[in-house]
């Protein structure tokens, strides 16, 4: 299809709903448990609770796959971007076996305004037998296809680019033929340590820009768009198979998502992950608008017309969604 279709308003009476008024105030607070070392963030608070659309309906994890996955987990002393983020997927993802590995601990030095990672001081030095245990555990699960992630450790000057690399050596090593996703931070735009990442060849290189430019200081007030589409050209320009993704709802126009799917195709994104932001807990950023399913449609029509070889677009994508079929 021509994206000059694509670009003409849709043909639907189906307006997409919104989550109607919300009264804001602000308040001060800590994600997480507020623990000592934890940091208070400058967020709001809800007043009220907004009713999640039809669409949004996700599956509560139960089986005994799920029951022996979070065993497993428990046993080797690891964490789950899933467990950690309150990821809509883990019911759905948890009962079929998968789940996002997150290595360098539990605690992440950034704040940003969407995540429910706990925000605060990380335990100094890294832990170097990490990287076995998730492989480990991966052979465990009879994976074929390893995605890992991590929290920030902004602390330091590899930001722990090392435990990355050791992880990915170790799954090749325990699981012949496995594949390997990396969703990595930006190391602070120190491309030295992007650098030993990079050199292990991981299958996939997920760098995700979260939201559009604009949004940024609300979002995530630590980062900076241009430096994170350095990471995603400097990986691509390496001949790696680049990721990145978004959320929608957080205020963004439509011709915002549109010019940073330009920027995706100048930096040579092969892969796109767009999903519904969906508030963590209510010290976290509120949700702007819940967006339809025909747009979430539409945005995929239009970055593949624009250029990027595969858009995964729907109101519960996430980074780590269907990441198999990604590769």
């Amino acid at each position: 299809m021509a994206l000059e279709q694509i670009l003409k308003p849709l043909n639907s009476t189906v307006r997409p709903s919104l989550p109607g008024e919300v009264t804001l105030k602000k308040v001060s607070g800590a994600t997480g448990d507020a623990a000592p070392g934890f940091v208070g963030l400058p967020l709001v608070e809800t007043q009220l609770r907004v009713r999640r659309p039809d669409w949004l309906r996700v599956k509560l994890p139960y089986g005994p796959v799920y029951k022996n996955l979070v065993e497993l987990i428990d046993e080797h002393d690891l964490h789950t971007v899933c467990q950690s983020a309150r990821c809509p997927n883990m019911g759905e993802c948890w009962t079929a076996g998968t789940a996002t590995f997150m290595i360098l601990g539990n605690v992440c030095t950034r704040s940003c305004g969407f995540c429910a990672v706990q925000t605060g001081r990380p335990e100094p030095g890294l832990d170097y037998d990490e990287p076995r245990r998730v492989a480990n555990a991966a052979r465990i699960m009879g994976l074929k296809h390893v995605v890992v992630t991590s929290v920030n450790r902004d602390e330091r000057e590899d930001g722990g680019a090392p435990i990355f690399a050791e992880t990915i050596r170790r799954i090749r090593k325990e699981i012949p033929g496995c594949t390997v996703e990396v969703l990595i931070p930006d190391f602070r735009g120190i491309w030295d340590a992007l650098q030993i990442v990079l050199d292990e060849r991981p299958e996939i290189l997920n760098h995700n820009v979260e939201s559009v430019p604009r949004l940024y200081r609300r979002v995530r007030p630590q980062a900076d768009y241009e430096r994170s589409l350095k990471v995603l050209e400097i990986s691509k320009d390496q001949g790696l198979r680049t990721k990145s993704g978004i959320m929608v709802g957080l205020g963004e126009t439509e011709d915002e998502v549109l010019t940073l799917m330009d920027d995706f195709v100048r930096v040579g994104v092969d892969v796109m992950t767009i999903g519904q932001y969906l508030q963590p807990t209510h010290m976290h950023l509120p949700v702007e608008e819940f967006i339809h399913p025909d747009q979430f449609r539409r945005y995929k029509e239009i970055g593949e017309a624009k250029g990027i070889e595969h858009v995964e677009s729907g109101p519960l994508v996430r980074s780590s969604y269907h990441a198999e079929r990604h590769v």
